[in-house]
């Protein structure tokens, strides 16, 4: 007996007016599962992952989140969000806020965690991203590779199911870069479920075996960055992945 996936997508389209961002996505992720989706800038990478938890939503298609459909008008998008955990591109850090007050939030007031218990909450996630010593740091006092993994712990704080990464590496440099890939590694392990967006092909090699490839709307190719680089039919394909031999 198979075991339905975590979330399931089906001819998911997103319009615009005229203007079509997604033209009928397909896509399973599994309990566990990391997945990675890429493309050129435009094509719908973002708004794939906003539909998931519905900043977006949808013009047809269907989500289903273990077996529920999150589209249907009776859906619970407050209790939708607090399953689904959403690692910003910018970090979405609250500047007046301390990291350990950035971190419990969500915590007090979307589940009604009293302070002493959503600290400690907060404290675990942070000592296991290594940030529990900058707690009462405000994001201006820490790195870019620090506050993305406030927004980490953040997002896992919630003890989501899955956990959505938009471009996690755009804001930093090489070397944090790879931090992050070590730390999603570290949570794959973990056997966090993630479905990650990036242009970062370093990220993309570094962190999934294979990635899927989007572009005008529509997943084009899934394989290893490897063999979309120098094996696929389509010269866009190739062309886009074929920045992999430099890196």
């Amino acid at each position: 007996m198979s075991i339905a996936p975590l979330i399931e997508i089906r001819n998911l389209v997103k319009r615009y007016d005229t203007h079509t961002v997604l033209g009928g996505i397909d896509l399973d992720l599994a309990v566990g599962e990391i997945k990675v989706v890429m493309g050129p800038s435009g094509c719908g990478k973002s708004t794939l992952l906003r539909c998931l938890n519905r900043l977006v939503e949808p013009s047809s298609g269907v989500i289903r989140f273990r077996g529920e459909d999150i589209c249907a008008p009776t859906a619970d998008v407050r209790a939708l969000r607090q399953r689904i955990g959403f690692v910003f591109q910018q970090f979405a850090l609250y500047r007046h806020l301390s990291v350990l007050d950035n971190v419990t939030l969500a915590l007090r007031k979307l589940r009604g965690i009293p302070r002493t218990q959503a600290e400690q909450l907060a404290l675990h996630q942070l000592d296991r991203l290594d940030m529990a010593d900058h707690r009462h740091k405000y994001p201006a006092q820490i790195s870019g590779g620090q506050k993305q993994r406030v927004a980490i712990a953040r997002a896992l704080a919630m003890e989501p199911a899955v956990v959505l990464f938009d471009e996690p590496t755009s804001a930093l440099d090489p070397v944090l870069s790879r931090e992050v890939a070590a730390l999603i590694n570290r949570l794959h392990e973990e056997q966090v479920t993630m479905l990650c967006v990036t242009h970062d092909l370093a990220l993309a090699q570094d962190i999934a075996e294979q990635v899927l490839f989007l572009d005008q709307g529509v997943i084009c190719a899934q394989d290893s960055v490897a063999r979309l680089a120098s094996d696929h039919e389509s010269p866009q394909v190739r062309a886009f992945f074929g920045r992999a031999d430099n890196l």
